[in-house]
């Protein structure tokens, strides 16, 4: 298996507030990073982004893959039912941490996912993380409209996967796409599905077969950092 298990230094810890115990996402953010060292994608794009764990664990891989990709951040930033609403501030820290140490490859997109999609040509998206509004119905809204912008051999990743919730819905939706496409997933803070809608490349082929091996891992990972 040519995946690699990083030891990654993540230069945001360096900024006065924690990002990673400001997020929920922060038990993923190993695998995020060698996800993207592995693919090495050309565009990534991100669908709610908060204080971004997520998203700088996205840019800190490409930076230090050395790759002249483009990482963008979709939100705006006020926050909704979800995720609580919130003042200027998470936007300010956003901006300073981009502006700090990934000024060449993030770029904020301030406006709601269904204004931003046309900015995108079809296909031209090799990684689309979702993690906005969590209800089925606004989940599903987000996979069917940004779908076509997805590359042939694309990942999407659906934070959420194991949150239960009268008003959460991502883990119905993830339940009927993990049936019909190939995907593996993890359980670990509030679960994180990855699918391949679009087919998978051949050096994905052994990932799959072996999730078990990465869900163990990274699981293990996340609780031993702290982060699960």
């Amino acid at each position: 298996m040519d995946w690699i298990y990083y030891k990654p230094l993540f230069e945001y810890d360096n900024y006065h507030i924690s990002i990673k115990d400001n997020s929920a996402w922060s038990g993923h953010r190993n695998f995020a990073y060698d996800l993207v060292r592995f693919m090495k994608p050309k565009k990534i794009v991100e669908l709610g982004t908060h204080y971004g764990a997520s998203f700088f664990s996205f840019c800190q891989a490409l930076k230090d893959e050395g790759l002249s990709s483009k990482c963008f951040a979709i939100d705006t930033w006020q926050g909704d039912e979800h995720s609580g609403l919130y003042g200027e501030d998470v936007f300010l820290t956003v901006k300073d941490i981009v502006d700090l140490y990934y000024s060449s490859i993030a770029e904020l997109v301030r406006t709601t996912f269904d204004e931003a999609v046309s900015r995108f040509e079809d296909q031209s998206i090799n990684i689309l993380h979702i993690d906005g509004y969590h209800t089925f119905e606004a989940v599903s809204h987000d996979y069917q409209t940004w779908l076509p912008k997805l590359s042939d051999n694309g990942v999407i990743l659906f934070h959420d996967i194991s949150f239960y919730d009268n008003e959460f819905g991502v883990y119905k939706l993830w339940n009927m796409l993990k049936e019909d496409y190939p995907a593996f997933e993890f359980k670990h803070a509030f679960g994180l599905g990855v699918l391949f809608p679009k087919g998978n490349s051949k050096k994905f082929n052994e990932i799959i077969q072996r999730a078990t091996e990465l869900q163990k891992r990274y699981e293990k990972l996340s609780k031993y950092t702290g982060l699960s």
